[in-house]
């Protein structure tokens, strides 16, 4: 049994803490396995949690104090909603596992029980995202866009007292907390592209910390690896972030690797979209399969800047800039 106790870092909303604590069951679940304690760290998006994340700036709102106390010692592994990570890691920190992605879908709860088709001209729908913004208002340019933010159950209240008609949260979070009952309708991923690695929990730990690195490896799923490789190769390609409205979500098929990548203007007057695959089946050694996957997303990245995806963000960018205050 190893010497020491692993600590893990996590934000204190109670889907990070289930997150967190599935890692938890994880790892003590190994033969041999060493104690685990959670530890409880707030973040800058935490803190400003009536800010619309867009009026931040910057990125790793919610990750960026963990992976701090990760490179400083006070904690042995960082859990993250791995949307949340940039693509750039903190030299020295090392994306060690992402577990196997749970559903990549955005769901939509609404009050009354009416699908998004069905939901009435003027309907207030609540969504911190700028990527659900505007796949919203391409669909349905005559229901109004609200700000949302707080945890779930507070978003969930916030929809109960009234204050919404409906509101879009990801499938996954609903699902981990035990909500699947409040889902009203699954959003087709044709129609409302996930944030890029939407569903997947990513484990960080430090680069030379072999003591953690025997407990955490074991618990990467390659699927799940290398679909979000794809999908975090193609946003980096893009340089986008959760201000950009890009919705991208690849798929395995007979071992083969799918992408479907899609950037939308806020106010969805325009979409521009991409697909490809891989040429055959990546079911080689993970490096090899890896890099194959890096590769598809690059790919996919250039046929949407070839596009004309860089003027759109930049159009985008520019009109936020002068809302923000």
């Amino acid at each position: 049994m190893s010497a020491r106790a692993l600590r893990i870092g996590t934000r204190a909303s109670e889907l990070a803490l289930w997150q967190a604590r599935h890692v938890e069951a994880l790892v003590r679940g190994q033969p041999g396995a060493p104690a685990v304690e959670l530890v409880r760290i707030k973040t800058s998006g935490d803190r400003a949690g009536e800010v619309p994340l867009w009026k931040l700036g910057g990125r790793a709102f919610f990750t960026r104090e963990i992976d701090n106390a990760l490179l400083a010692g006070t904690v042995d592994i960082a859990v993250h909603s791995l949307k949340d990570l940039p693509t750039q890691l903190e030299a020295g920190v090392t994306l060690a596992a992402m577990l196997a992605r749970a559903d990549a879908r955005d769901a939509l709860v609404s009050r009354d029980g009416r699908h998004f088709a069905q939901l009435p001209r003027g309907a207030r729908i609540g969504t911190s995202s700028l990527r659900r913004r505007a796949f919203v208002a391409r669909l349905r340019p005559d229901v109004v866009l609200a700000e949302l933010r707080g945890n779930v159950p507070t978003r969930l209240q916030r929809l109960r007292q009234g204050d919404y008609d409906a509101i879009i949260l990801a499938a996954a979070g609903l699902e981990r907390l035990g909500l699947t009952s409040q889902i009203t309708e699954y959003l087709d991923a044709a129609d409302f592209p996930p944030a890029v690695s939407q569903g997947v929990i990513g484990v960080c730990t430090r680069t030379d910390d072999t003591d953690a690195l025997r407990w955490l490896v074991p618990l990467d799923d390659r699927a799940t690896r290398l679909a979000a490789s794809a999908e975090r190769a193609l946003l980096r390609r893009i340089e986008g972030g959760c201000q950009v409205p890009l919705g991208a979500l690849a798929t395995l098929v007979n071992g083969r690797l799918n992408l479907d990548a899609s950037v939308c203007a806020l106010d969805g007057s325009r979409t521009l979209s991409a697909r490809g695959s891989t040429p055959g089946p990546i079911d080689g050694p993970l490096p090899a399969a890896i890099a194959d996957a890096a590769q598809l997303g690059e790919r996919v990245a250039e046929n949407l800047l070839a596009q004309g995806a860089a003027a759109l963000m930049a159009q985008e960018r520019g009109a936020l800039a002068v809302e923000a205050p």
